[in-house]
């Protein structure tokens, strides 16, 4: 049971950092290519921006999501649900922000 239970912990955490990756080279992309459409003064640039920061935290709540595997105290499943509940209202407010946009831009 040791082994299967180390074995789980190694999977989570590759997938851990695999997501926190993917999410941080999502954002660094977006924002580059963002600042790209903003010195062009391309219209879109807020709703590109907008979804790439969007994806990017998707991926990094995906990642705090399996931390919850690993975690054994109480304190540190407090501080991870903190996290989840953060990022989880940012990633709302910027699909908000993105629906706001796109009517604007609809209109």
């Amino acid at each position: 049971m040791e082994h299967l239970e180390s074995l789980l912990s190694l999977a989570a955490n590759a997938a851990i950092l695999l997501f926190e990756f993917m999410g941080v080279g999502i954002i660094i992309c977006s924002g580059i290519t963002g600042f790209i459409k903003y010195v062009r003064r391309s219209p879109d640039t807020r709703i590109y921006l907008a979804k790439g920061l969007a994806m990017g935290l998707e991926f990094k709540l995906g990642s705090e999501i399996l931390r919850t595997v690993v975690v054994r105290q109480w304190q540190e499943i407090g501080i991870v649900a903190g996290i989840i509940a953060l990022r989880a209202a940012l990633t709302f407010l910027i699909h908000w922000e993105i629906r706001e946009e796109e009517k604007n831009s609809a209109v």
